[in-house]
C-alpha cells in the first residue's frame, strides 16, 4: 500500500516571488500605519488640582501613620510581655529543677531503708530508741516529700500556663508586626505619589505649597517671651512652652522627638516634658483627658481634626495651635479652622 505523504509546498519563483514579496511589504507597511491601542496619558492637572490631590495623599498617609504608631505601641507591649513571660518561665524552670533534685534526695533516702519492713528493722535494731528516732525522721522526710511533690506539680502546671501565654503573645506580636508592615507600605506609597505630583509644580508653586507658614513659625519662635506662656495650669504652660521650642523642626512620620515629630508625637512629647504621659496615637489621645468644647479652649488643650481623628495639635490661644502638619512642612503655628474640627481634650 502506498505511503501517504504530505504534498510539498512549492516555493514562489520568478515573477510570482516578486509579487509575493511586494504584497508582504505592502501589508507590513499598512499594519505599521494602523493605529495601535491608545496609550493612557495622565490627565493634565492644574496647580490647584495637584495641591488638592497631594493634600488627599498626605491625609491618607497621616491616617496610616497613626495606625502604624498604634501598631508599633502594641507590638512593643507584646514584645515586652513575651520577654517577661519567657523570663518567668526560665526562673520557674530553674526552681523546678531544684525541687526535682530535692525529690531525688528523698527517693534515695527511702530506697536505702525500703528493703526491710518496720517490724523487722525494730527487731534487728540494737537500740530501739535509735530506731524509733530514725523512724520519726523518715516520717518527717515523707511529709516533706509530699510537700515537695505538691510544689513540683504546681510549678509544672504554672510553667505550662506560661508557655501557653507566651505562645499567644508571640501570635499577637506576629500580627502586630504584619500590621506595621502593611501601614508602612501604605505610608510609603502615598508619600511617593505625593512627591511625584509635587514634582509637576514649578519651584515657585511648590515652595508656596510646602513652606507658606514656615517663616511665620520661625519668627514666632524667636519672638516668644520665654516663661510668660498664659495657660490654666503650670503643666499646660510647660507643654505649650515645649511646643514653641519645637517650631521649625521637621515632620517625620513615626517620630516623637527631640529633633523631629509627627503630629501625635509632638503633642505626646510636649506633655511628657510637663510630666504627663499621653498615649501614642490621635485616636487614643482624644480620650486621655476631659473633653472640652471649642468655646472652652485654653492653651495646652489638645485639638483634633477630621472625622477619623487623624490629626492633632496643641492649642496656644487666640484660635491658634502648634502642630506638625505633613512631610516637607515643619512644626508651625496655624489657625485651628484650617482643618475640619473634630473635638478637644484638656489633659491637666
Amino acid at each position: 500500500m502506498a505511503a501517504h505523504r504530505k504534498p510539498k509546498q512549492r516555493l514562489y519563483t520568478g515573477p510570482a516571488a516578486r509579487t509575493a514579496a511586494t504584497l508582504a511589504l505592502t501589508g507590513a507597511a499598512t499594519a505599521a500605519a494602523l493605529p495601535g491601542p491608545a496609550a493612557h496619558a495622565e490627565p493634565q492637572r492644574t496647580p490647584a488640582q495637584v495641591k488638592s490631590e497631594v493634600d488627599r495623599l498626605y491625609h491618607e498617609a497621616e491616617i496610616a501613620t497613626e495606625r502604624y504608631n498604634g501598631a508599633k505601641e502594641k507590638a512593643t507591649a507584646a514584645e515586652k510581655a513575651l520577654d517577661d513571660l519567657r523570663d518567668e518561665a526560665a526562673r520557674r524552670t530553674e526552681r523546678l529543677n531544684t525541687s526535682r533534685d530535692e525529690l531525688g534526695a528523698f527517693a534515695a533516702a527511702q530506697y536505702r531503708t525500703s528493703g526491710l519492713g518496720p517490724s523487722v528493722q525494730l527487731a534487728l535494731s540494737s537500740d530501739p530508741d535509735q530506731y524509733l528516732e530514725r523512724a520519726s525522721y523518715l516520717d518527717r522526710i515523707a511529709d516533706r516529700q509530699s510537700v515537695a511533690l505538691d510544689r513540683v506539680r504546681r510549678q509544672v502546671a504554672r510553667i505550662a500556663t506560661l508557655r501557653a501565654e507566651a505562645k499567644g503573645q508571640l501570635a499577637d506580636l506576629t500580627a502586630r508586626r504584619a500590621e506595621l508592615r502593611k501601614s508602612k507600605a501604605t505610608i510609603t506609597t502615598r508619600l511617593t505619589e505625593a512627591r511625584r505630583l509635587l514634582d509637576r509644580l514649578t519651584p515657585t508653586e511648590r515652595s508656596s505649597y510646602e513652606n507658606s507658614d514656615h517663616g511665620s513659625a520661625v519668627r514666632a519662635s524667636r519672638s516668644l517671651p520665654r516663661g510668660s506662656v498664659q495657660a490654666p495650669s503650670a503643666r499646660a504652660a510647660a507643654a505649650v512652652a515645649f511646643a514653641y521650642g519645637a517650631l521649625g523642626k521637621p515632620y517625620v512620620w513615626g517620630a516623637t522627638g527631640p529633633s523631629s515629630f509627627d503630629c501625635s508625637g509632638l503633642t505626646q512629647a510636649a506633655w511628657r516634658s510637663a510630666g504627663v504621659s499621653l498615649p501614642r496615637t490621635t485616636y487614643t489621645q482624644i480620650n486621655a483627658g476631659r473633653r472640652v468644647s471649642r468655646s472652652e479652649l485654653a492653651p495646652g488643650d489638645l485639638v483634633f481634626f477630621f472625622s477619623g481623628i487623624s490629626h492633632v495639635g496643641l492649642y496656644i490661644g487666640n484660635g491658634q495651635m502648634i502642630h506638625a502638619p505633613r512631610p516637607g512642612t515643619p512644626v508651625r503655628i496655624a489657625p485651628i479652622d484650617q482643618m475640619p474640627f473634630a473635638g478637644a481634650t484638656r489633659v491637666a
